[in-house]
C-alpha cells in the first residue's frame, strides 16, 4: 500500500488520481470514477468529487493509496 501525503482535507477523490499519475487528466479520472472502476475503503466509489480525508484508502487497477494529512510545522 502507497502512502500519500495530503497538506489539507478535504481533497477531491479525482484530485488524488491526477495528481498521483493514475491518470493523465482530471477528465479521464471522472470517467474511471464514474464507470466504478475506483474504490474507497473497499466499497465501489462513484461519486468524482467525493471529499477525501486522512486514513482514506483508494484502491484503483491494482494498487491501493492511504491517505495521511502532514502534520503542521
Amino acid at each position: 500500500m502507497r502512502k500519500v501525503e495530503i497538506t489539507r482535507e478535504p481533497v477531491e477523490l479525482y484530485k488524488i488520481l491526477k495528481f498521483e499519475g493514475l491518470t493523465t487528466t482530471g477528465g479521464e479520472a471522472k470517467l474511471l470514477i464514474g464507470d466504478g472502476q475506483v474504490t474507497v475503503n473497499g466499497e465501489t466509489e462513484t461519486r468524482r468529487r467525493r471529499q477525501m480525508v486522512d486514513g482514506d484508502v483508494i484502491g484503483f487497477r491494482g494498487e491501493e493509496l492511504q491517505l495521511q494529512l502532514r502534520a503542521a510545522v
